[in-house]
């Protein structure tokens, strides 16, 4: 009886529970569009799921709001299943990236609208309904119509249609998508912090890493159907987990290689680079002597200086380079360097610091071996 209290608490922390779920839309040999899930939603939580098109977080999300049937699997809401279940009858609050609201009802009526197919009480409807429109600072425009808000406005107004009836999680599906680019990270914000003062779980579908990072407490990396990695947006931009994760994720110099042995560290390996360097890098998912892999290495770690290979890096281990371009972003420099028929590299450096040698510039470039990591060469997954 000792270890039931520990798995107790971590069943009551669990809000959602995918369990070996399978989405197929076409029998094999076509793919899954989702491969035995297993993922376990939070009480509490932001949960992102991000991925390219195409790599199952939207079919993820649709089969726990109802809308699509899992091939195989359980999909558990507070420790029911629900895989049976209709839309209607899971209680679950759904926003989409079109809004879908209704065009002839006012702001105030969008969001009582689920309240009253829940057959809730009119007076007790008008007191949620204004409380909802507090919580998304829309305070007064309960008599308009939708036709006559930005699209900032009515992305809240689905928000407050999605929370008002206090659903015990609330799907977002690319919310965010059709605004520009400011009201977008405008919104990322008020919708972190929103989430934050009322603790409701959210499970997010994105394609975007920046948002990714700003809304999450967590986040699940998808690709081909399946979770690549699942971590806090820190731990998956500092210590991704497969090749996969290190590409998509932030921006990455990958270079490939060829594992030769260990490194002066116990999670270090050493690699032969197809550029014709050998370089240490801490092991992620290398694999042994003679395995191809690459060496992934983020831009702001990366340095720069306008001396000979020899004199640079760690025990001279340097690549020579020339410097192709150098655009200013604001807050820091991009330089991109020339490896010749070598490839290229991307470094970045603080605009407030010493200018960034010009175009054309003979340069050597380098980077701690701490701040590269080495992985596998993945086959496509099919």
């Amino acid at each position: 009886m000792a270890g039931t209290r520990p798995e107790a608490e971590s069943a009551a922390a669990t809000l959602v529970r995918f369990e070996g779920v399978r989405k197929e839309y076409a029998p094999p040999p076509a793919p899954p569009a989702v491969r035995e899930l297993d993922l376990a939603v939070e009480r509490g939580e932001l949960l992102t799921l991000l991925g390219p098109s195409g790599s199952g977080k939207t079919t993820t999300l649709m089969m726990l709001a109802g809308f699509e049937r899992p091939t195989a699997g359980r999909i558990l809401l507070e420790g029911r299943d629900i895989a049976g279940l209709p839309p209607h009858r899971r209680g679950i609050g759904v926003v989409f990236q079109s809004y879908a609201l209704f065009p002839h009802m006012t702001v105030a009526e969008n969001i009582a609208f689920p309240l009253e197919v829940r057959g809730v009480r009119r007076s007790e409807r008008a007191a949620r309904v204004r409380r909802a429109l507090s919580l998304v600072r829309l305070e007064g425009y309960g008599d308009r119509r939708p036709s006559q808000l930005s699209g900032g406005q009515q992305q809240r107004v689905a928000l407050a249609r999605a929370l008002v009836f206090e659903p015990p999680i609330v799907l977002l599906d690319e919310p965010l998508g059709a605004l520009d680019k400011s009201l977008r990270e405008e919104m990322q914000l008020e919708l972190r912090a929103l989430q934050r003062r009322l603790r409701v779980t959210m499970l997010y579908v994105t394609h975007d890493q920046q948002e990714a990072m700003t809304l999450s407490d967590r986040i699940a990396v998808f690709e081909g159907g399946r979770i690549r990695q699942l971590a806090a947006p820190r731990t998956l931009y500092e210590e991704p987990g497969n090749a996969f994760v290190a590409g998509f994720v932030g921006e990455n110099n990958l270079l490939p290689g060829t594992v030769i042995g260990p490194g002066e560290e116990h999670d270090e390996c050493r690699v032969r680079l197809d550029v014709g360097l050998e370089v240490e890098a801490r092991v992620a998912d290398a694999g042994g002597p003679g395995t191809r892999c690459v060496v992934a290495v983020r831009p702001e770690r990366v340095a720069i200086a306008a001396v000979p290979a020899r004199e640079f890096g760690e025990e001279g281990g340097a690549l020579a380079a020339v410097v192709m371009e150098s655009i200013f972003l604001g807050d820091h420099v991009r330089l991109k360097v020339s490896l010749g028929d070598r490839g290229e590299i991307v470094a970045k450096r603080p605009a407030m610091g010493p200018p960034p040698p010009p175009p054309g510039t003979h340069v050597s470039v380098a980077w701690h071996a701490a701040n590269a990591r080495a992985f596998r060469i993945e086959e496509p997954s099919g």
